[in-house]
């Protein structure tokens, strides 16, 4: 069991920057695929980014490469998104979420295959 709380969502201009946090308690995130996901208002929740458990190769949506970047700090139990150069479209709930521990999500950017999810947390993009 993994339980996921994110934080660092806020107000920003387009242009700039935010880091979402991601922390667990229960087990490390060390041992689980853990991913972002977003969902803005109207729309499906959609694939952002995601690392691997154990060779933490990354793996990014499309309109994100370039400004998005997912990292993991295994002794503070969390992972990170940072995200530079946010635009408007930006704008929705960031959800972290995690899979089942040792085991390779086999299509990552699946909603379906994550196990674990956090509340979510608003980043709102001004313009």
């Amino acid at each position: 069991q993994v339980q996921l709380v994110e934080s660092g969502g806020g107000l920003v201009q387009a242009g700039g920057s935010l880091r979402l946090s991601c922390t667990a308690s229960g087990r490390g995130v060390s041992i689980y695929d853990m991913g972002w996901f977003r969902q803005a208002p109207g729309k499906e929740r959609e694939f952002v980014a995601a690392i691997r458990w154990n060779t933490d190769e990354k793996n990014y949506e499309d309109p994100v490469k370039g400004r998005f970047t997912i990292s993991r700090d295994n002794a503070k139990n969390t992972i990170y998104l940072q995200m530079n150069n946010l635009k408007p479209d930006d704008t929705a709930v960031y959800y972290c979420a995690a899979g089942s521990s040792f085991t390779h999500i086999p299509v990552i950017a699946s909603e379906g295959s994550y196990r674990y999810w956090g509340q979510g947390t608003q980043v709102t993009v001004s313009s």
